[in-house]
């Protein structure tokens, strides 16, 4: 019996709940830390960004319209998909970075528990930062914490899977869509973990995950009209660039990321507006 060849898999852009091609037709070859073969990703274009923002832009009623517990559920059967393929995680997480084994374990487990963490605080978010304020009359007054919409995110270079969830996690969490643009050197985890979102029971489009050049894409994503707000703490060295850039269609620009040892919720407030409703006594 003759050797078998391995299938090398084309990792695809995840857009709108599907796996597709860049409508260019490009790919690019992704290497290990040490150099060799890993895979084939979808290069995108800029077509394929705004086809994206469209898809975050239809799937994001949606997604803010179910309750905040639905939420919640779904994104914890996410963390159950992605502990079902963990050994796959660890094992494009330690390619990707250089480490050893028993390393790309304890990131891989961090990024799942990550997603735990925001799945849970999806019902809590309301509660905490929204408040019933006083008023002189005979009237209800409430702030209440409301998604800023489409969230374009570019994701950390270095932290293939760790970096990329709390980069798409946390806007998720509260109601937003989002059109990241993973690691461009490293983007295999975060494309197979984008890929559980379709068994998951997200609406098609709250997460689309696009590869290629950041450089080629990153400033279109600044400059897109239906984009609310843009995360850059992944391209620090083009953050003062793309604010200016997106100064142009007044969307907010977010530059830092939460720590450990920071509050919890800071990153959570980052991607709502707060909303005041006011609502008479009844009798």
């Amino acid at each position: 019996m003759s050797e078998r060849l391995d299938v090398k898999k084309t990792y695809k852009l995840v857009v709108n709940g599907a796996f597709v091609r860049s409508e260019s037709g490009r790919s690019y070859e992704v290497t290990s830390a040490n150099g060799k073969f890993l895979a084939n990703v979808a290069q995108a274009s800029r077509k394929d960004l705004r086809d994206a923002v469209a898809a975050a832009r239809g799937a994001h009623a949606k997604w803010w319209g179910a309750t905040a517990y639905n939420r919640g559920q779904v994104m914890y059967r996410w963390a159950e998909m992605a502990e079902s393929r963990r050994a796959e995680l660890v094992e494009h997480v330690g390619l990707a970075e250089g480490l050893r084994k028993k390393d790309a374990q304890l990131r891989v487990g961090r990024a799942i528990d990550r997603i735990v963490w925001y799945a849970g605080w999806t019902d809590k978010v309301t509660q905490v930062l929204g408040g019933a304020n006083p008023v002189a009359g005979p009237f209800f007054n409430f702030s209440l914490p409301v998604p800023s919409g489409v969230i374009g995110v570019v994701a950390p270079q270095e932290s293939s899977l760790e970096g990329f969830v709390e980069a798409v996690a946390a806007p998720m969490c509260v109601g937003n869509s989002v059109v990241a643009l993973a690691s461009e050197l490293r983007p295999t985890p975060a494309v197979i973990l984008a890929e559980m979102t379709a068994t998951s029971d997200f609406p098609g489009g709250v997460l689309n995950v696009l590869t290629g050049f950041t450089g080629e894409l990153v400033a279109h994503l600044a400059t897109h009209e239906d984009v609310d707000g843009i995360d850059v703490t992944g391209s620090d060295d083009l953050a003062d660039e793309l604010s200016r850039l997106a100064a142009g269609s007044i969307k907010r620009v977010y530059r830092e990321r939460a720590n450990d040892d920071e509050n919890p919720l800071r990153r959570l407030r980052t991607f709502v507006e707060t909303s005041t409703v006011w609502h008479t006594i009844g009798q």
